[in-house]
């Protein structure tokens, strides 16, 4: 992979990539910001997408078309689903499902999938897998559940039961959606800001810089084990 695209949610979520990328160049598009530069070898283009599986889908159709990106990686913050994953811990997706969309839409209609879920990109997956092994942050990898609620109490059982994700976002499967559909591999990483335990929007809100900042520096491992 020459070009990859790193897709964020929020402005937080994007700032320390910023750190990273050398040099780089602003392009406006559909009211977002694209910044093209580079991280070691990589040709990188990096945007923050604003919240909701319908802005994640403009922001990675642009990448796609706009800058040809070769894959995608989204990094930011997701809430804990199952009890064993704590605050801080980062969830790289294995899986991505909607929790919010009726079982047959996606089977019955565009874009016929075989069953409701989106696979991560092999090889960024392979290159995560390694840099787990090498990292002392704790790393999980697995499902990953999309819907456009922030979940507390109300539906955590229902989502938990009928998937079993280790975390829930209002994007990841959005944007693996775009991919798939664009045959551009993705990948999703993660770190928790909230969970059953340390529930509620004070939790993400007091945990979202740190857990960014988290996300990044594991996305920048990654993608140097990419470069090999």
């Amino acid at each position: 992979m020459k070009k990859i695209g790193i897709l964020c949610a929020s402005d937080t979520e994007l700032a320390p990539f910023l750190r990273y990328i050398h040099s780089p160049q602003i392009t406006e598009k559909a009211m977002l910001k694209f910044y093209s530069g580079s991280i070691g070898q990589l040709e990188i283009v990096a945007v923050y997408s604003g919240v909701c599986k319908v802005n994640a889908a403009i922001a990675v159709q642009l990448l796609i078309d706009i800058f040809n990106v070769d894959g995608i990686i989204n990094a930011g913050t997701a809430g804990g689903m199952d009890e064993n994953v704590r605050l801080f811990d980062t969830v790289i997706s294995e899986r991505m499902v909607y929790h919010d969309v009726a079982e047959d839409i996606l089977t019955e209609f565009h874009p016929w999938l075989k069953n409701n879920y989106f696979e991560a990109g092999r090889e960024m997956l392979a290159a995560a897998r390694r840099y787990s092994q090498q990292t002392a942050y704790p790393v999980l990898f697995g499902m990953m559940a999309t819907g456009e609620q922030f979940i507390e109490d109300e539906k955590r059982n229902e989502i938990n039961q009928k998937y079993a994700p280790l975390s829930v976002d209002m994007e990841t499967a959005g944007a693996a959606h775009v991919c798939y559909v664009n045959h551009v591999p993705f990948l999703s990483v993660r770190t928790i800001t909230d969970t059953a335990a340390h529930k509620g929007i004070e939790n993400f809100e007091r945990n979202c810089e740190i857990a960014s900042e988290r996300s990044a520096e594991i996305v920048i491992g990654i993608l140097e084990i990419l470069e090999i």
